[in-house]
């Protein structure tokens, strides 16, 4: 019998999001993830949860992005939160007949959950104020907003707690396959021996590597992109976004990232090469300044670029892969069954996952699907009011910052209340790094979410790296090294 009855390499959305429906479902399950889970493409993902009118697939498609959408603000209220989008009219936003249909239809699918949508004056608007042209025609509509990093590890979370196993740090150099696979991993430098019913290649960016190198199989024929992402100071005061439409046909966003900072994106390019030594190019941060520095009357310098996010992610190839990405499975005579998955957004990672499941149906006895209306961990919040539950939490801990409590309730929900357990007074979070994060939430981060490095704290876990001096990460990581061991032998031992 083999250890798991299914096996999955990669800890992106993708990969995190079949480990969790797979686990809910009674099978055992393996993820391994080389690095840190949502350290590649899922970390530099956009952040608009959206059905978009302009996307491929017709009404067909657009229904569907709109209700998973709609899931993820049920499911996951702390981490995907509505806001008003608006789009200025221009010469890119294409015909105006086609967007007010694609409006009209955008208020159907969006069942009351969404600020409503329409054609606003922006002389007349808060939007108009921080632009160039304050004046004109705009549209505006609903959104859900999403840190899809924090969505991938809340996936894992979840995944872990139905009895999945987590492994990262974990890669698989070879898998041989017959009635079984059987996996060689060295997890965290020792070499392992697992075997499982099902494998998945989940990788992302690394599909076509990972399927010639470890599996030792013809590639799935795709092509690499490159999405890059900057942020910069703040640009505007509330808490809606902006799509701009570009001459050349693209679509550039602005939003409201960990309440002091905009994030402006995204601009693709093809990519060839190794997924992890992906970086933003100077040419992609100088064309979003130039986008931004066209319609906000902030001017912005390269210099004003404080962080920049980059990853690679498998391209539409025609009609064959589209929004929903690739779900595909692969046996032959007598051999264990193999799940590709790649490609598609963040919108539908849940779906693809739930597809990934239809197709590996025949091979294991299973409930039906779940996850539609599971919440994810933190986020039985009542009633979704993320700000009535907020104000609770306020009130119980009100020598936390008004900052540092908000950005623990959207990135913990209810299980703020695991992190801060034991905690009555100042002094119970021990020692702080910076102002805003505390020894206390760090050894839940060890211990909960996989967090081994200082990065993996800083930048997908938080994004505090954009406020915290180099004097307090220094001390993260040196206090990080002294709890290292200790998780290490744990996973190394495969107890996590």
């Amino acid at each position: 019998m083999a250890d798991y009855d299914l096996a999955i390499i990669g800890g992106g959305l993708n990969g995190t999001s079949i480990a969790r429906d797979a686990a809910g479902r009674s099978l055992r399950v393996l993820l391994l993830e080389q690095g840190d889970l949502a350290a590649g493409a899922s970390s530099a993902a956009s952040p608009l949860i959206e059905a978009d009118p302009r996307m491929p697939g017709g009404l067909r498609a657009l229904w569907r992005a709109a209700a998973e959408r709609d899931v993820w603000m049920r499911t996951a209220p702390h981490l995907v939160r509505p806001v008003r989008c608006v789009m200025p009219l221009g010469d890119g936003a294409g015909p105006s007949w086609l967007r007010r249909l694609g409006l009209i239809i955008h208020d159907r699918l969006a069942h009351g959950r969404l600020p409503a949508a329409g054609v606003i004056e922006l002389t007349h608007d808060p939007f108009g104020q921080v632009l160039k042209q304050p004046s004109g025609l705009a549209f505006a509509y609903g959104v859900g907003l999403a840190d899809v990093a924090r969505l991938t590890i809340h996936c894992a979370v979840d995944a872990a707690e139905r009895g999945a196993d987590i492994w990262t740090g974990a890669r698989c150099v070879r898998a041989d396959r017959s009635d079984i696979w059987r996996l060689a991993v060295v997890n965290r430098g020792q070499r392992q021996i697992v075997s499982s019913q099902a494998l998945a290649n989940a990788t992302g960016g690394w599909i076509a590597s990972v399927a010639e190198t470890v599996l030792r199989l013809p590639s799935p024929k795709v092509s690499l992109r490159r999405s890059s992402q900057i942020v910069v100071r703040r640009l505007f005061d509330h808490d809606g976004a902006y799509v701009f439409r570009t001459d050349e046909g693209r679509s550039v966003h602005a939003v409201p990232f960990e309440r002091d900072f905009t994030l402006i994106g995204t601009v693709e390019e093809d990519f060839a090469g190794d997924p992890a030594m992906v970086s933003v190019a100077s040419r992609e941060i100088a064309y979003l300044l130039d986008v931004a520095n066209r319609n906000f009357r902030v001017p912005l310098q390269p210099t004003d670029t404080l962080h920049a996010l980059a990853g690679v992610h498998v391209a539409e190839v025609g009609d064959e892969y589209g929004r929903d990405g690739f779900v595909g499975l692969q046996r032959g005579s007598g051999e264990a069954p193999l799940l590709t998955m790649f490609g598609g957004d963040a919108t539908t990672a849940r779906r693809r996952a739930e597809a990934g499941m239809a197709a590996l149906a025949p091979f294991f006895p299973m409930p039906k699907p779940w996850t539609a209306d599971a919440r994810l961990p933190g986020g039985n919040i009542p009633a979704g009011d993320i700000g009535g539950f907020a104000g609770a939490a306020r009130r119980r801990w009100p020598f936390l910052g008004e900052a540092t409590l908000h950005r623990m309730v959207e990135a913990y929900g209810t299980r703020i209340e695991n992190l801060l357990d034991g905690v009555r007074v100042p002094d119970d979070l021990g020692p702080m790094f910076g102002e805003d994060l505390s020894a206390k939430e760090v050894r839940y981060l060890i211990g909960q979410q996989w967090a081994r490095f200082t990065d993996d704290v800083i930048w997908r876990r938080s994004r505090l790296g954009l406020t915290m001096a180099a004097r307090d990460q220094d001390r993260l990581e040196q206090f990080m090294k002294t709890r290292a061991h200790v998780s290490g032998d744990r996973a190394a031992r495969g107890d996590g």
